[in-house]
């Protein structure tokens, strides 16, 4: 068990890079919630900082994500065709090249046409590409300004990447818009439109696509997107859309129908298995990929 910042802890179940690996959320009382429905949206809703559930730390490749299938949405470790998944060294990237994750209290929802993409929601809560100079943990819940906003076609889904910057990096004070990222930190940008575009390629598949040229929205339009996901898991929680196979069970959303007891959550959380040392990673996940960029 490992404290995170905010007030949230996490608590590992089974042995992490595993099938069964589960990492689970409490609050600051020590009560189990999900990191999906029970983290607010906002930070500081005057100033437009969100909170952001760490899924993946800068530099690493196991591509772990908040399992919107599963009763209080722990993280967990992606499968492909049986297979735990670990993203691509794509030269000269390695892993992951900021923090990634996601704004909790969000949802792309897969029946809402995009009106800017044209393309419907990928199903899951709004991803963020934390650009500070902190490697951040597993499960450690972080305030983010935002900065802008990218619009990544993933085969065939509307999939919006936010750029942001934790409020406690040192720099944070500088960076108020997406033009201050281009400033700062010279490449950082492209290196983030081409790792989306190429990131997939080892695995076989085409180079993702994107709207808007592959321009970078401003922090207005992201902020823009963020609200209409919020909207859309309001809907989601209440049961006013139906979100299919995504488990909304959560324990402080009074007025939602899926609302449920510490006793029915902590049972969730008994019938994982035990935590267990992690096993190794795969030697092939350090191969690195090189070629023509089209």
């Amino acid at each position: 068990e490992r404290g995170t910042m905010a007030g949230y802890s996490v608590e590992e179940r089974a042995a992490p890079h595993s099938l069964e690996y589960r990492l689970f959320f409490k609050d600051a009382a020590g009560r189990y919630i999900s990191p999906f429905h029970d983290i607010p949206v906002y930070a500081d809703p005057g100033k437009n900082v969100f909170n952001m559930v760490v899924e993946v730390p800068r530099w690493t490749n196991a591509k772990m994500e908040i399992a919107t299938k599963d009763p209080l949405n722990p993280i967990k470790q992606d499968v492909k065709k049986g297979k735990l998944r670990y993203v691509a060294n794509v030269f000269p990237h390695k892993g992951y090249i900021w923090n990634y994750g996601a704004i909790p209290q969000t949802w792309e929802d897969p029946g809402h046409k995009d009106e800017n993409t044209g393309c419907c929601g990928d199903n899951d809560p709004i991803d963020v590409c934390e650009i500070g100079s902190k490697v951040c943990s597993r499960g450690e819940v972080i305030r983010v300004k935002v900065l802008g906003t990218l619009a990544l076609i993933d085969e065939g889904e509307t999939d919006w990447k936010i750029i942001a910057i934790n409020v406690e990096d040192p720099e944070a004070d500088n960076y108020n818009d997406i033009n201050d990222v281009r400033r700062m930190k010279p490449g950082y940008l492209e290196a983030t439109v081409d790792w989306f575009r190429r990131y997939k390629v080892p695995d076989g598949k085409p180079e993702n696509q994107f709207a808007f040229n592959g321009e970078f929205k401003d922090k207005d339009f992201a902020v823009n997107v963020i609200k209409c996901t919020h909207e859309h898991w309001k809907a989601l929680i209440a049961k006013k859309t139906d979100g299919g196979e995504i488990n909304c069970t959560n324990l402080t959303v009074s007025d939602s129908p899926f609302c449920c007891s510490q006793e029915c959550a902590k049972a969730t959380v008994d019938a994982a298995p035990p935590c267990k040392a992690a096993n190794p990673i795969p030697p092939e996940v350090d191969k690195w990929f090189y070629y023509q960029k089209n």
